[in-house]
């Protein structure tokens, strides 16, 4: 099908040809699949990029000079939309049937601080209670005030003679923690 179109300048130019973009899949369809497996590899992944570069291509399409270079223009999508499901499936986790273990880079208590959940477990209640809510579970001292029907500043206090109570015991060579925590029950308690 011949049309008529114009070129920069707004002059006619009347020998060249538009082809329809059916006919730009037909005759270039292969050799974009071939560039899709060749990144891809054979698979749904290839097909569903080939899918997408021509999607791409037919939105483009009508303001494509007429004089350009299709398979170079086909070939380019292809690989660029190609490239995307690489960087697609980095990102999609893989499934395994057992996850490996790793140390935890959080400074969370694992399982050989049986010292340090042992000094806390000497402190008085309050005082554990404090620590626990606002140190370990991140609550601000208002949270941790209201879950122990206590006031902000008993929570702050509580929570402040528990940490100094545990510096205490890292600072005496984590020497036993009964050592280090007051036998009265009562010190730290909310008020």
């Amino acid at each position: 099908m011949r049309t008529p179109s114009r070129s920069r300048a707004g002059s006619r130019l009347l020998d060249v040809q538009i082809k329809p973009f059916e006919q730009l899949v037909t005759d270039h369809g292969p050799t974009v699949l071939r560039v899709c497996r060749a990144v891809l590899g054979a698979g749904p992944d290839a097909e569903d990029a080939w899918s997408e570069a021509f999607l791409s291509a037919l939105k483009a399409y009508p303001e494509l000079p007429p004089d350009a270079n299709h398979e170079a223009w086909l070939v380019t999508i292809a690989h660029r939309k190609a490239i995307d499901a690489v960087r697609r499936r980095a990102r999609i986790p893989m499934p395994t049937e057992q996850l490996p273990e790793s140390p935890s880079s959080l400074g969370l208590p694992g399982d050989d601080d049986d010292e340090l959940r042992q000094a806390v477990a000497t402190l008085p209640l309050k005082q554990r209670e404090a620590v626990a809510l606002h140190y370990l579970a991140g609550l601000p001292y208002a949270e941790a005030a209201e879950l122990t029907g206590s006031t902000t500043d008993a929570v702050r206090r509580a929570a402040a003679d528990g940490m100094a109570k545990l510096r205490v015991f890292y600072r005496r060579g984590r020497q036993r923690a009964t050592d280090v925590a007051a036998p009265d029950a009562s010190e730290g308690a909310f008020r």
